[in-house]
């Protein structure tokens, strides 16, 4: 009688969960040529927006791989870790301008911070109240606020910092003065 086999420990059930992915990267190796890029962002740009996956950066600003450097988390809120992150960019990659870029229908403005608990909670989530996920009711104030904070912080004082609101329905940009 033989024994069954050992199932496979943790990381490897984990990435039979990205085989896909993997054969889609292994297709995409095959064609790939950026290899040679400058880590620098060629164009001198960071853009900061919202992780929504409906929202194509590159082409949405005609650019290419290696022209900016690209953060994204829920609401393209200026956080902690996006100033330290263009502190980096400012002086070791390249970066002088910075464009905040919000977008119409962002979950992060349709909800406050109690829904937004209580819908994770609701989703069979943990309780995240111990979380700030940085929701605002007025976009354009949200994207105000965060562009000046930009502008004042002090290890960025020489970069040009731009807000700007995506209308997921025309695909285009409206600059946002601010408030």
């Amino acid at each position: 009688m033989t024994e069954p086999s050992p199932s496979p420990d943790p990381a490897e059930r984990a990435t039979a969960q990205f085989d896909d992915l993997l054969a889609a990267n292994r297709r995409y190796a095959t064609a790939y040529r950026d290899s040679g890029l400058a880590a620098t962002a060629t164009r001198g740009l960071a853009v900061l927006t919202c992780v929504d996956s409906r929202i194509h950066i590159l082409p949405m600003l005609g650019l290419q791989a290696g022209d900016a450097k690209i953060l994204r988390n829920a609401g393209a809120r200026v956080t902690e870790d996006v100033l330290r992150t263009l502190v980096l960019g400012r002086y070791l990659l390249g970066v002088h301008r910075v464009m905040v870029i919000a977008h119409t229908g962002c979950r992060m403005t349709a909800d406050d911070e109690v829904d937004v608990h209580k819908a994770i909670s609701g989703a069979g989530g943990p309780d995240t109240r111990s979380l700030a996920f940085l929701t605002t009711s007025d976009a354009r104030r949200g994207l105000s606020m965060d562009v000046q904070r930009l502008r004042s912080w002090p290890f960025l004082k020489d970069v040009t910092v731009g807000g700007f609101l995506f209308h997921l329905e025309t695909g285009l940009l409206e600059p946002v003065k601010e408030l």
